[in-house]
């Protein structure tokens, strides 16, 4: 069996991924979304699970209401299985656990909860052997449903956008991620930073490139995603970009970041 370093995982075990920034805006849904896209259109098997109460990966996979009756809340609490939940998308080999409004009242709901910060781990436990990747859309905060997807998930990747504030914020995420490994799960890592909201004609964006390339070394991906008005235009009817307009520039990104996470995967196989 590969041993559980770098980005491997036990083999026939899917990889857990948190996708979590507490600062909203910085295109951690999309990114979200769309890596989940670009890895199932690479031949991957993917899960991607909505924990924003918010439900915005629901809205930009198309995924109506009607179809949304069973959520992550359910999941959380019990009250369905993985495979109830799970729906199918427009995109093949990508499944969906769509987010619901009752997700908003979760801090107060599971706060008396046994073993409140294991509740997605005890829900996805030994239900993922149909995926290569499971991918966790983390709300916009550090509450208590970030902590469940950190004690569930292998990984964390940290979209980051380009802007002025980009490191504001990160050094209060990466103490919860090192206090999530001490206290809840030791197997958790760091998986790096992804660019966001990148815009070559803007020197700002370069010099934040540097400066988050300068803190975190080779931790940052290589792939930036750019600003592309097809990109933001894609959730408003329902799809991901690569399915909207596959030719663009940010549905190119994507293919490339998810080429760049396999790759980083594969580099460190024995």
């Amino acid at each position: 069996m590969p041993e559980a370093d770098g980005l491997r995982v036990p083999e026939g075990r899917a990889r857990v991924i948190a996708i979590a920034n507490q600062k909203g805006g910085v295109g951690k849904t999309t990114t979200a979304i769309n890596l989940a896209t670009a890895l199932a259109a690479r031949g991957r098997r993917v899960l991607l699970i909505d924990l924003d109460p918010q439900g915005n990966a629901s809205t930009g996979l198309g995924i109506a209401r009607a179809r949304r009756r069973v959520s992550s809340y359910q999941l959380l609490l019990g009250e369905a299985s993985l495979e109830e939940a799970a729906v199918a998308t427009a995109v093949p080999r990508l499944r969906f656990v769509p987010a619901c409004d009752d997700l908003s009242g979760a801090e107060l709901e599971f706060a008396a909860a046994a073993r409140r910060e294991f509740l997605l781990r005890r829900a996805i436990a030994g239900r993922l052997g149909g995926f290569d990747e499971a991918l966790i859309d983390c709300p916009p905060s550090l509450n208590l449903l970030t902590v469940n997807a950190l004690a569930a998930a292998d990984r964390v990747l940290v979209p980051l956008q380009c802007e002025f504030y980009a490191l504001e914020g990160l050094s209060q995420l990466l103490r919860t991620i090192e206090r999530v490994r001490r206290a809840l799960n030791p197997s958790l890592e760091f998986m790096g930073v992804v660019l966001t909201m990148y815009d070559r004609r803007n020197s700002l964006s370069d010099l934040v490139a540097a400066d988050v390339r300068g803190h975190f070394g080779g931790k940052v991906y290589e792939t930036m995603i750019p600003r592309n008005v097809r990109v933001s235009e894609a959730p408003s009817f329902g799809k991901p970009v690569l399915l909207y307009d596959e030719r663009c520039s940010g549905s190119q990104a994507y293919i490339r970041l998810a080429a760049e996470l396999l790759s980083r995967a594969e580099a460190v196989a024995p």
